[in-house]
C-alpha cells in the first residue's frame, strides 16, 4: 500500500541564508510534533546565495528554539522548485510576486508569512481531524479571507537583516516567531473562530 505523500510547503526569501530556512526548520520542527513524517517543509530564494549555510546569527536563533541548523544549502528558486508544492510561504509581497511570474497556478496557494498568520485564526476547518488534511483545506479558505481584508507591505513583509544592525535581526527573529507560533497553535488547535462571513 502506497502511504500517503507529505504536505509539502516552501518557504522563500531572496538569498535563502536568513529568513527562509528559519522558516524552514522551525516549522518543520513544529509540524513533526503534529503530524512526523506528515509534512516536509523546504525552501529557496529569488536570488540564492547558491550552497551557502545559513548566517550564522539565524543558525542561533534557530538552534536557541531547538531546531536543527545543520545539513542546509541555500538553492534558487526555480519552476522545478516550485513544482507540487501544497503551500508556499514568501517572506515579502515581492517574492510573492516572483513565485507567482514562475509558476502562476501557485496564485491560490502563496502567502506571505506574516499574512497566513494574522488569517489563521479566524479558520474552522469542521469534521476533519487528519493533520494534512486540514492544512489542504485551509488553503482555499486562506485565500478566500485574504479578499476580506486589504493589508499593506509594512503588515506582509518580514524585513531582510542581512548585513544589517543587530535591531534588524531582532526585529526578523520576532516577527518570524511570533508568526510561527501562530502557524504552530493553528495546527495543533482542532477548533478555531470562523471566517467573517464565511456562511452563504
Amino acid at each position: 500500500m502506497t502511504s500517503t505523500p507529505p504536505f509539502r510547503i516552501l518557504a522563500v526569501c531572496t538569498g535563502n541564508i536568513c529568513r527562509s530556512p528559519m522558516v524552514e526548520r522551525l516549522l518543520q520542527a513544529e509540524l513533526d510534533e503534529v503530524s512526523p513524517g506528515g509534512f516536509r517543509v523546504t525552501s529557496a530564494g529569488t536570488g540564492a546565495l547558491i550552497g551557502h549555510g545559513i548566517e550564522p546569527h539565524v543558525e542561533g536563533f534557530i538552534r536557541v528554539m531547538g531546531a536543527s541548523a545543520a545539513d542546509f544549502q541555500s538553492r534558487q528558486l526555480t519552476p522545478d522548485v516550485l513544482k507540487e508544492q501544497d503551500l508556499v510561504i514568501a517572506l515579502t509581497r515581492a517574492h510573492r510576486s516572483s513565485i507567482v511570474e514562475l509558476q502562476p497556478a501557485l496564485l491560490k496557494k502563496t502567502f506571505t508569512l506574516l499574512e497566513l498568520a494574522r488569517i489563521l485564526p479566524n479558520i474552522e476547518i469542521h469534521h476533519v481531524t487528519d493533520p494534512r488534511a486540514r492544512w489542504e483545506s485551509m488553503v482555499p479558505l486562506a485565500l478566500r479571507a485574504r479578499s476580506l481584508h486589504r493589508s499593506t507591505p509594512q503588515e506582509d513583509d518580514v524585513v531582510d537583516p542581512y548585513r544589517r544592525s543587530d535591531d534588524i535581526y531582532e526585529q526578523m527573529r520576532r516577527d518570524v516567531l511570533t508568526a510561527i507560533g501562530v502557524l504552530a497553535a493553528w495546527a495543533n488547535t482542532r477548533s478555531t473562530t470562523e471566517i467573517p462571513g464565511s456562511k452563504d
